[in-house]
């Protein structure tokens, strides 16, 4: 599902094993979930991960920040956005945020990811060079959110 001002959407529900002994997700599963949201984002702008990679490119994370905001329970929906909001030949960054399906005014995590795209032999690699319909898709995402 595709939102307003350029966020993508992907929904799913708290498993128990994500859960801790308090009964709350445990903070690290956000983290996954944001990557499932920008490999879902990835895969609707049609360019799966996996065909980036077949190019030669991969797309480590150099940083990676999350503010907890309320905390998401077994069996709970949960939908977590993704956009990307800023982008350079070597660089990109994205948004998260994640809220309750049945409360959608209720902010679970807010959050965000920077990459450097590499090569194989993981040097910085110029990706509108390398994969220019990929790099052009980026730019025209990035405007919608209004960065860049």
């Amino acid at each position: 599902m595709r939102q307003p001002d350029g966020w993508f959407s992907t929904t799913l529900r708290v498993r128990y094993q994500e859960t801790d002994g308090m009964g709350v997700v445990y903070h690290a599963n956000y983290v996954t979930w944001f990557e499932l949201a920008r490999t879902e984002w990835t895969r609707a702008n049609g360019f799966p991960y996996s065909e980036i990679e077949q190019r030669g490119l991969y797309l480590p994370v150099v940083d990676l920040s999350v503010q907890y905001k309320h905390p998401a329970r077994y069996d709970d929906e949960v939908i977590v956005f993704c956009r990307p909001v800023a982008i350079t030949e070597v660089r990109l960054k994205f948004e998260y945020e994640a809220r309750l399906k049945n409360e959608p005014d209720k902010l679970l995590v807010t959050g965000h990811s920077e990459h450097v795209w590499v090569g194989k032999d993981w040097r910085p690699a110029r990706l509108r060079k390398m994969a220019p319909d990929v790099y052009e898709t980026l730019v025209n995402s990035v405007q919608k959110a209004g960065g860049m």
